[in-house]
Order: structure tokens, then C-alpha cells, then sequence
């Protein structure tokens, strides 16, 4: 779950309530702010960036905001690319091209999820740098990748379920927001796009692809 308690499917963090529990996504300002630092390092001739989301997702609103907050100071205009669901790809698409858009951010959503290789396929074909929040699109050949461990994020969520088994309230287990991040990098398609990866950027990803 992105965001338990701005969604309603939990009272507080610290006391779920219900029988819900587990593990949270909900992205603090400084998650959020990370994705146009980090494109703006690989990238420092971008000036404009689509943020590709989804409004109805309410994490991704929170996200938005506050970036729209942080990108003056980082030198950037950020575009809205709105993807309410997976039919809508085409118009997203549109819109990041008539913005102008030299840069793009894709969030954590099912529409995005559902359209990753077509959005993979669509920046490379417009030779536009993107940063994603899971590392299987950079997999798929995007360029950057900044988000949680998804691999801790399973290995937490098995705890949960250990001590579910042994009695444990969902209510009385407090909900975990992540603590491990990973930085991966896919050094191939910066070739493609004319980047040169910064050592900055390099001796900080977890992850080198090449």
C-alpha cells in the first residue's frame, strides 16, 4: 500500500487498527525529491520534466507536490503527464511531447506498471532520460531506477506473516515504511542517450548495469 493512512485503510503507523498491517510506500519529501536530483545529475543540460502519475493515486499527488515545490531550486520546469489508467498511454504520451519535456519521472502506480515496456520503449525512441521508482524497468533497459529494496520489502513482509501465525494482532503491529533504497543505474542506455554518467551518480548505485 502507498500511502495506508492518507487512503483510510489505516488510523496511524504506529497503531493500524483493523486487520490491516504490513509494510507502507508512502514516499517522504525527500524520496520524492531525490528523482529530479538525481535526473538533473545525469542529465544537467534538462531544464523541463514530465512527471508521469496517476491523481487518483494519493501517494503520487503528495509526490507531485512536492516536487512541484523543489523543482525551482533544482533548476527545473515539471510538467504534469497525467496516466489515470492503462488505456490512456497514448495521451500521457502526447502530452510529454507537446510539453516539451527533455526529461522524465515515472511513479509507482498499476498504470504505469501495466504500460512499462511500452513507456521504456517511448523514451527511448524520443531519447529522453528517465528515472523510475523499481529497478525491473531499468532491467528492461530504463536508465535510472531510485526506490525501495523490493527484495527487503518481501523479506519484511514475511516477518509479518511469521508472527500473524504465532497470535500477533494485525492491530497491534505498527505499519513499516522502508528503510533500504536502491540506486541502480543502466550505464548501455546513457550510451544511447549521449550521457555520460557522473562518478558522483556511480559511487552511490547499488547497482551498475552495462
Amino acid at each position: 500500500m502507498a500511502d495506508p493512512v492518507g487512503s483510510g485503510v489505516v488510523a496511524s503507523l504506529s497503531h493500524p487498527g483493523g486487520n490491516m498491517t504490513g509494510q507502507s510506500l508512502a514516499i517522504e519529501e525527500q524520496f520524492a525529491g531525490k528523482w529530479l536530483e538525481l535526473l538533473k545529475e545525469a542529465a544537467p543540460q534538462l531544464s523541463r520534466a514530465a512527471y508521469l502519475w496517476n491523481p487518483g493515486n494519493h501517494s503520487s499527488a503528495s509526490s507531485w507536490e512536492t516536487m512541484q515545490r523543489l523543482a525551482p531550486s533544482i533548476g527545473v520546469t515539471l510538467e504534469s503527464a497525467e496516466l489515470r489508467d492503462r488505456k490512456n498511454i497514448d495521451a500521457a504520451f502526447a502530452t510529454i511531447i507537446q510539453e516539451r519535456a527533455e526529461g522524465v519521472i515515472v511513479d509507482s502506480d498499476p498504470a504505469t506498471g501495466a504500460n512499462k515496456m511500452r513507456i521504456v520503449e517511448f523514451t527511448a525512441a524520443n531519447h529522453l532520460p528517465a528515472i523510475y521508482t523499481w529497478k525491473w524497468y531499468v532491467d528492461a533497459g530504463g536508465l535510472m531506477s531510485y526506490g525501495p529494496s523490493f527484495y527487503e520489502l518481501w523479506r519484511r513482509a514475511a516477518t509479518y506473516v511469521d508472527k500473524i501465525l504465532k497470535g500477533a494482532k494485525p492491530a497491534d503491529l505498527p505499519v513499516e515504511q522502508p528503510t533500504k533504497f536502491e540506486l541502480v543505474v543502466n550505464l548501455k542506455t546513457a550510451q544511447s542517450l549521449g550521457l555520460t554518467i557522473p562518478p558522483s551518480i556511480l559511487a552511490r548505485a547499488d547497482e551498475v548495469i552495462e
